[in-house]
């Protein structure tokens, strides 16, 4: 499943995937050409997911804590989007917060490995947490690694690039000095300043009206009913987040109304409906193809913890420039 040689001698580049999840990383930068070398993470489920879809059985995934990897192997790329729970602007904010240092764990990757090039993808609190000491202390840490990478991070948001979803993520990226490339973030692929519109809800859904799939049932608390929950066929979804009774309505569902301050309610009750596990999946890019392994809470947290699959695509393939090998095709998202 992973030839290396293009036929004319030239072998695909090589990437180390940390905190992989589910692999929506890993599967943007396969179809921009990459081999994955390695990947990690500690999250059984995610780990059994990322083995049937990406690794196929491969001992190349370490299942645990990465403070335990004792060599990482060589590669052309390290990235990875470390855990953003204390990064986030929906959480507690703190900047002691233990997984804050878990980029310094991504930095004594890319230390031992000597990459060509870096990733990092991250929430967009990261920009302001301790008012912005956090990303600082980041950018020298990076920048300072075996004689320097040349860094710059920037703030995207998937839809920019296919994803029917407003998902706003910092992505860092770092190239070795020496190389002497430089590295562009990518132009927007659509919306109105580029040649695409965006991509709706109704392009990837509406085939699944009838057929859905696996989805959350229950109650809402009262956090869920604090906002609207709801976008429209036309529309791009909002965040899908780590958590199944967080998932968005679906369009069909009952609009909501405002009743107070952070107070909403359904406008009709009984017709009320979260998105399905393979709903929040076509959402973040992932192919039908692409199965999560787990119970429906664990399947509904690997989506959401994943990098939107078009996303990951557009920067690896703005990497990929520099090694110059050929990109798989990705498949449009519409489906109707």
């Amino acid at each position: 499943m992973y030839p290396t040689d293009f036929g004319d001698g030239m072998k695909k580049p090589t990437v180390i995937d940390l905190f992989c999840g589910a692999g929506g990383l890993s599967l943007g930068f396969e179809k921009a050409g990459f081999e994955v070398a390695f990947a990690n993470d500690n999250n059984k489920y995610a780990c059994e997911t990322y083995r049937h879809n990406i690794k196929k059985g491969d001992k190349a995934l370490f299942e645990g804590n990465i403070e335990k990897i004792i060599e990482f192997p060589k590669a052309d790329v390290v990235a990875g989007g470390y855990p953003c729970q204390g990064f986030s602007l929906a959480g507690k904010r703190l900047v002691a917060d233990p997984r804050n240092k878990l980029y310094l764990e991504f930095a004594r990757c890319v230390r031992e490995v000597e990459p060509k090039f870096f990733v990092a993808e991250n929430v967009k609190g990261l920009l302001t947490l301790g008012n912005g000491e956090i990303i600082k202390a980041m950018m020298r840490e990076f920048t300072t690694i075996n004689g320097g990478y040349s860094v710059k991070y920037k703030l995207l948001n998937a839809k920019w690039f296919g994803a029917p979803q407003d998902r706003e993520r910092v992505v860092i990226v770092g190239v070795r000095k020496d190389l002497k490339f430089d590295f562009q973030y990518p132009e927007p692929t659509h919306g109105p300043l580029a040649v695409k519109p965006y991509v709706t809800l109704k392009d990837v859904l509406w085939d699944l009206k009838e057929k859905p799939g696996l989805y959350q049932t229950g109650t809402f608390s009262p956090i869920y009913m604090s906002r609207n929950r709801k976008r429209n066929w036309d529309e791009q979804s909002f965040t899908i987040q780590a958590g199944a009774r967080h998932a968005p309505l679906h369009p069909d569902s009952s609009d909501m109304v405002m009743v107070g301050k952070d107070k909403w309610k359904f406008l009709h009750s009984d017709k009320v409906r979260r998105l399905s596990v393979r709903e929040c999946a076509r959402i973040q890019g992932f192919p039908d193809s692409f199965e999560f392994y787990g119970p429906i809470a664990e399947q509904y947290k690997q989506i959401g913890n994943a990098v939107p699959v078009p996303l990951s695509f557009a920067i690896a393939k703005q990497i990929n420039a520099y090694f110059k090998t050929e990109p798989i095709v990705l498949k449009a998202l519409q489906r109707v």
